[in-house]
């Protein structure tokens, strides 16, 4: 795998997340729990290491011990011509599934369109492309 690829770390949500983003992209999910991997940090059916391999790579896990959960603060995820404009305007309308527009995707003065969600997981998205 090449170039940037976000790596989350969820409280105990990494499946469920990984699950939806796979839904929402497509892809090849594979999943490694802490007991798979026999690593005893974590919960044994708790995600110690998982790949969302595909048009948007995600990797995720549940965090173990002390460590400190995904935060978003100045963060957002863009994904801005990554697909054709039905694609992007699919995805953006199943990231808002349960979870906040907080500006519609829209034609922009420029001639561009672009929106900003952030999905039930607390991950900020800005999507867009141009026609």
């Amino acid at each position: 795998m090449t170039g940037l690829v976000p790596y989350l770390k969820f409280d105990g949500r990494a499946r469920e997340a990984l699950t939806f983003y796979r839904d929402v992209f497509g892809g090849e999910l594979e999943i490694h729990t802490y007991a798979d991997l026999g690593n005893e940090q974590g919960l044994p059916d708790a995600v110690a290491h998982g790949i969302l391999s595909g048009p948007v790579a995600v990797f995720a896990s549940d965090v173990a011990g002390d460590e400190a959960s995904f935060d978003t603060a100045g963060l957002m995820f863009a994904l801005l011509g990554t697909a054709d404009s039905a694609t992007l305007e699919a995805w953006f309308a199943a990231l808002a599934e349960g979870g906040t527009v907080s500006d519609p995707l829209q034609e922009r003065p420029w001639g561009a369109h672009d929106g900003q969600v952030t999905d039930q997981f607390g991950v900020p998205w800005l999507i867009g492309y141009e026609d």
